[in-house]
């Protein structure tokens, strides 16, 4: 079985960054609950873009996980699956 990944983008004022690192520290709480693995980076030089990543075992779950969150992503349905280049 592969892996399925969902990518969300999003830009915020630096003067938000705290809030948004709240935000983001209760969305990893909310996915590592449902069995996705969830991972943030920031644009080294725009501080505030930050790319939001969602990874679970298939695209149920990470279906399943969005659904029952308070801040899923935008679009909840773009779920990527993994390719098997073997």
């Amino acid at each position: 079985m592969g892996r399925a990944l969902t990518i969300q983008r999003s830009v915020i004022p630096i003067s938000d960054r705290a809030r948004q690192l709240e935000r983001l520290r209760s969305k990893r709480d909310h996915y590592r609950a449902n069995d996705c693995r969830y991972w943030v980076f920031e644009e080294a030089s725009v501080h505030g873009a930050f790319l939001e990543f969602v990874e679970a075992d298939s695209a149920d779950a990470i279906a399943a996980a969005h659904s029952s969150a308070l801040d899923a992503p935008i679009d909840a349905t773009r779920i990527y699956l993994e390719v098997e280049l073997s």
